[in-house]
Formats: structure tokens, C-alpha cells, sequence
């Protein structure tokens, strides 16, 4: 497999086109000789002190420093205690926007994947769900916030690489799976693609009963 690592350019520059741009690009997890890839199919925009959804909404914090650093960085994060969650900083230093990776096509490393997931590969069902989330990709790739926050992607055991693959229609929703400015169409994915992550369904509000 012949990659070439992203430069640091190509996250300077506003989320909303580093979004579409990561579309068909590969997320590399590399162990000496082993790698484990994945093609990016999914991903959402994060627009900072624009965005009530953004962890950078309110300013820098000791927690979410990364996301003002140089672009081109790992911001990892843990949700609902369990899974965490990979994003790539855009913008120069100072200005903060991120793209959240999530969910990967698997390439290459698919048993060590399967492994670190504790499960199997039987089916196509279960190859579609090996990294279609972003707790399952930060699962299979072993994405840890102690591991890997702040790590350069540009020159790091993680890395996003092109192979020169290109998607033929990208696909535009509002983001999923939050309730602060959902609607927004910051969602982009390489449409029909069967390893994006599926849509949690919407709860419906309970109707109030009605008095005697």
C-alpha cells in the first residue's frame, strides 16, 4: 500500500473544507511493521465560538487546549464514560474548529481491528460495524486520550494518508447523535457508503395526558 501522508497545509484551513477533503483519505495506525487503515467515510465539522455543540464553544480550557494549537493535531475525548472520540484540529494556532472522525471503511490490519474490538468478522454485517462509529474506530485503532491526544498526524504512529482514491458524490445532513445546534448541515459522508455510522433514532416527546 503506497500512502502519502497528509501535510500540515491541508488542515489550515477552514473545517467545513478540511471535512470534505478528508472524505476517501486513510486513517493509519502504524506498529513497526504492522498497520492498521482505515478509509475515512464519515466525518462532522465542529465551528468553535460559532458552534453552542463545539468543546471550544466557551474558550480554552486545559481539557480542550489542543483544539487551539497548530492544525493537523489529535483532540481525543471520552463520552458517556466509555468511548472516546477522535478529532483532527483545523485553523492556524489561536482559532479553534475541528473535524470529528466518524466512521472508517476497513483497509488493512481488519483481524488486529476485530482483536482490539473483541469481536468477530463472520459476515458482512459485522465487517460494516468493525469501525463504523467513532468509539468503535477510536476502539479498533486503539485511540486512547492518554495515547494519542495531541499527536501530530502529520508525523506521528498516527497518521491520515492519501492513496489516491477520490469519493464520487459526498452527501451533506445535519449532525447526529447531539441536541445543541443539530440541525446545522455539518455532517458530510461518501454517499452510499454501507460503513457509515448509523443515525441513532430520534426520541419522540411524551404527549401529556389530558385532564378528566
Amino acid at each position: 500500500m503506497r500512502l502519502r501522508t497528509l501535510p500540515r497545509s491541508f488542515f489550515d484551513r477552514d473545517p467545513r473544507r478540511v471535512a470534505r477533503g478528508l472524505l476517501g483519505k486513510l486513517l493509519v495506525r502504524r506498529s513497526g511493521r504492522r498497520l492498521r487503515a482505515g478509509r475515512i467515510v464519515e466525518v462532522e465539522v465542529y465551528l468553535a465560538e460559532k458552534d453552542p455543540a463545539a468543546h471550544a464553544f466557551r474558550g480554552p480550557t486545559p481539557r480542550n487546549r489542543v483544539l487551539f494549537g497548530p492544525p493537523g493535531h489529535a483532540y481525543v475525548y471520552l463520552i458517556y464514560g466509555a468511548h472516546f472520540c477522535l478529532n483532527v484540529s483545523c485553523l492556524p494556532p489561536g482559532n479553534a474548529g475541528c473535524v470529528l472522525l466518524r466512521a472508517l471503511e476497513p483497509v488493512a490490519g481488519l483481524e488486529e481491528m476485530a482483536r482490539a474490538r473483541k469481536v468477530g468478522l463472520d459476515g458482512k454485517r459485522a465487517l460494516e460495524r468493525l469501525t463504523s462509529g467513532p468509539g468503535r474506530l477510536c476502539q479498533a485503532l486503539g485511540v486512547t486520550r492518554a495515547r494519542d491526544n495531541g499527536k501530530d498526524f502529520t508525523r506521528s504512529d498516527l497518521t491520515i494518508a492519501e492513496d489516491g482514491f477520490r469519493p464520487r458524490r459526498i452527501a451533506v445532513t445535519p449532525r447526529i447523535g447531539i441536541r445543541q445546534a443539530a440541525r446545522r448541515p455539518l455532517r458530510y459522508l461518501i454517499a452510499g457508503n454501507t460503513f457509515v455510522s448509523p443515525p441513532r433514532p430520534q426520541r419522540t416527546p411524551r404527549r401529556k395526558k389530558k385532564g378528566p
